[in-house]
């Protein structure tokens, strides 16, 4: 799908609900982890830009339950992040269970970075990771 980044996961337990899949909040920390990882990667360090007084923060999520991730699931993240406006950024992220390639969550997740004043812009170290694609890679 020519994702940026894929970061591979396991299901746990603890994170399964009493009808024994996946919760329905647990996908948004599997796709922050890989956010983060993914940014990890190229050199982008959040503590670093906090010192800065630089803040990365969700402006918006959209979220696409496809089909439940249960108990035991091997599955991958994969990340685009690109940019949508002046001023903002997103994040497109797919879940894929590993075992049939079955796509079983989709998230649209709109960010942006703010300054020392509170004011919204793009710094350079996070823009020259945009992905520059035709179209999104949600279905």
């Amino acid at each position: 799908m020519g994702y940026q980044h894929e970061l591979q996961l396991k299901v746990r337990d603890y994170e399964c609900d009493i009808q024994g899949v996946v919760n329905n909040s647990v996908y948004q920390n599997y796709i922050e982890h890989a956010r983060h990882e993914f940014l990890h990667q190229v050199g982008v360090d959040f503590a670093a830009l906090a010192l800065r007084k630089i803040n990365l923060v969700v402006v918006r999520a959209e979220l696409d339950y496809k089909r439940p991730l249960q108990s035991g699931d091997e599955f991958t993240v994969g990340t685009i992040l690109r940019q949508s406006s002046r001023v903002r950024f997103e994040f497109m992220q797919d879940i894929h269970r590993i075992a049939d390639g079955a796509l079983m969550f989709q998230a649209r997740i709109i960010g942006t970075s703010l300054n020392e004043r509170g004011r919204p812009f793009l710094p350079p170290e996070l823009a020259e990771h945009f992905h520059t694609i035709p179209s999104s890679p949600q279905v």
